[in-house]
């Protein structure tokens, strides 16, 4: 396998999935906006806008198990294809008017299978010394495609909530073509057999493994931490807007999640210059900046200071997450495979993201004001990486004592 790693990060295999992973992401984001668009005009309660999220990640639990060894031992560039067109048949069936719900989850299952092997291809492509770079890449175009899908989706859902749709479901169909274009690399473990017993006891042994595995351990906390918080955040902003600005539209959110996007890249970028593997804790101070600058927003009541905080928040996520995702896929390929390592992270972070929205809606069907919601959820965040820093530097200087 490592044969077919490149020391160059612009290989036409990366191009191939930087281009992919843009067009897919920039739909996955322009879906949602429209998908709340469609909500509020079928007249929903308020609090089942987050139940499409709840949908969407159940999709990436229930699926973990498998979704590592379909990665893992299938070509992952026709992983990525399979998968965007379960995300094109999910955005088609809500185009032509099926349950939001459910077609949302069937996007949700096309994610689920995506995840895995949009990761897992990097450590495939390119050399370690350039995997957190290649990472910065990939996620410099995911939220450049998140800046771009929400924009969009915004205005286009303020227009027409069936052109959004339709626009979406053509933007997956492009990512399936974009997908074609990445190499046919093999499959990093072949499958002998597929039997939901071998696949279930694989994945339990790639849990414990990742768990008990202190690099490991420690990146999916972190990465869980900040994936649940972005998942909530989207909801909260779409709630609190309203209350804070006094604007009812849905682009104003989608433009202030477009900042958050504006900030991750250049925190990516400054994550890929300044953040070695080996040192990846040094991004856990930004982390406790995001749960502050949460703080300061719910107090906010005007829209400069609020595209200024939300920057800031996308500028300490980028900085925080970057450095993690590549730790975990490095120690992941060395033990399970990155496929299953990024399962595993996959039922870690969306299993935090489900409790996470879901106290979220809980908060919101018994009334609990949007700001006072914003203000818990910030001090929360910042005390849990706090622990998580705290933690992280009191066992490596266990281990220096050790040595």
């Amino acid at each position: 396998m490592d044969s077919q790693r490149t020391d160059s990060l612009f290989s036409r295999g990366m191009l191939a999935v930087v281009v992919a992973q843009f067009l897919s992401a920039m739909a996955d984001n322009a879906l949602l906006f429209g998908a709340l668009a469609l909500l509020r005009a079928g007249h929903y309660p308020a609090w089942t806008e987050p139940l499409l999220q709840e949908f969407f990640v159940g999709a990436f639990i229930i699926l973990a198990p498998f979704a590592g060894p379909f990665a893992d031992g299938l070509p992952k560039g026709r992983v990525m294809l399979i998968s965007n067109g379960l995300k094109l048949a999910g955005a088609l069936g809500m185009w032509v008017g099926l349950n939001p719900f459910l077609t949302y989850g069937l996007v949700g299952v096309g994610a689920a299978a995506y995840s895995p092997a949009k990761y897992g291809i990097l450590s495939e492509l390119v050399t370690t010394d350039l995997l957190v770079k290649a990472n910065g890449l990939l996620e410099s175009s995911t939220i450049a495609a998140i800046l771009v899908g929400a924009v969009a989706g915004g205005m286009l859902a303020d227009w027409s909530v069936w052109g959004t749709l339709g626009v979406v479901t053509a933007c997956y169909g492009a990512a399936a073509v974009a997908n074609l274009l990445i190499p046919r690399l093999p499959p990093a473990r072949a499958l002998s057999s597929i039997s939901i017993g071998t696949v279930l006891r694989n994945f339990g042994a790639a849990v414990r493994a990742m768990v008990k595995t202190q690099d490991t351990r420690f990146s999916m906390i972190g990465t869980s931490l900040f994936w649940g918080t972005g998942g909530t955040m989207r909801f909260l902003l779409v709630a609190w807007v309203p209350v804070a600005l006094g604007v009812t539209d849905i682009s104003t959110p989608a433009y202030l999640n477009g900042t958050v996007a504006v900030g991750i890249v250049i925190g990516a970028g400054l994550a890929s210059k300044f953040i070695k593997l080996e040192r990846a804790d040094r991004a856990l101070p930004a982390g406790v900046l995001i749960g502050l600058s949460v703080c300061f927003l719910a107090v906010t009541t005007n829209a400069p200071t609020a595209y200024a905080v939300m920057a800031l928040v996308g500028a300490c996520g980028g900085f925080f997450v970057v450095p993690l995702n590549a730790l975990l896929q490095e120690r992941g390929r060395e033990t399970v495979g990155s496929g299953n390592a990024i399962a595993v992270q996959n039922l870690v972070e969306n299993s935090a993201m489900l409790v996470m929205i879901g106290l979220y809606t809980v908060a919101v069907r018994a009334g609990a004001p949007v700001v006072t919601i914003a203000g818990v959820f910030g001090v929360a965040l910042a005390a849990a990486i706090g622990a998580l820093w705290l933690h992280r530097v009191r066992s490596r200087g266990a281990q220096a004592v050790q040595a």
